[in-house]
């Protein structure tokens, strides 16, 4: 399928599949979407706190180099786990303009270390920042019981539903341990009811900008 980088509303680039004409994050701001959905509602509900993560969907990195970021300011030590199944080509993360965007040159070699080092391989991007990615399918993931918190960023339900189903979520419950959370920027109602199927509890909370709204799973 035939890929472009597009610059975002905010500044910031994403990828964009024609063919689908689906990108790899928001068009109204891929940095402004990352810290909403995945920064202040969720990965700041756990200030002071040693946490593991799980995001669905690694793609370009952001999400990822954004959490290292701001870990840093809430005080926490992270176990990163990123899965993802078709890696994004080295061109591509070349053409990802984020680590000058978030006036982060100071910390360009981990952005890049990210996308540099093998699968599979556990990495120590910082004393309290041990990060892995995982070249995996969503339907193969069988973690138990090892999250605090999923950030849920897989293409959108209109192009891939089978990745919104409710065996996934049956799996993203699974690996949440219990009081663990599950941030999506997603909020339709069959979505919803995938959720509430496997047993999560879902808040819909206001979306990031140029999305009306979002959801937020509780595991209880």
């Amino acid at each position: 399928m035939k890929r472009e980088i597009i610059q975002t509303n905010d500044g910031s680039t994403t990828i964009h599949i024609e063919e689908w004409d689906e990108c790899y994050h928001s068009k109204f701001g891929a940095i402004q979407e990352a810290q909403h959905v995945f920064i202040k509602n969720g990965l700041s509900l756990f200030e002071n706190k040693t946490i593991s993560i799980l995001e669905i969907g690694f793609g370009t990195g952001l999400n990822a180099f954004i959490t290292f970021l701001e870990s840093q300011k809430l005080n926490q030590s992270i176990d990163y786990v990123g899965v993802e199944a078709y890696p994004v080509s080295p061109e591509e993360v070349l053409l990802m303009n984020y680590v000058p965007e978030l006036k982060a040159e100071n910390e360009r070699g981990v952005f890049d270390k990210m996308h540099e080092c093998n699968w599979e391989e556990v990495v120590f991007l910082r004393n309290d920042f041990v990060f892995t990615k995982r070249n995996q399918f969503f339907q193969d993931i069988d973690d138990l019981e090892k999250f605090d918190l999923i950030y849920f960023d897989a293409f959108g339900y209109r192009v891939q539903p089978e990745l919104w189903s409710t065996a996934i979520f049956q799996k993203m419950y699974k690996a949440l341990k219990p009081n663990g959370i599950l941030v999506t920027y997603a909020a339709r109602g069959v979505i919803k009811r995938s959720m509430v199927e496997v047993g999560f509890t879902v808040e819909k909370l206001a979306g990031p900008p140029g999305k009306r709204e979002m959801f937020r799973a509780s595991k209880f």
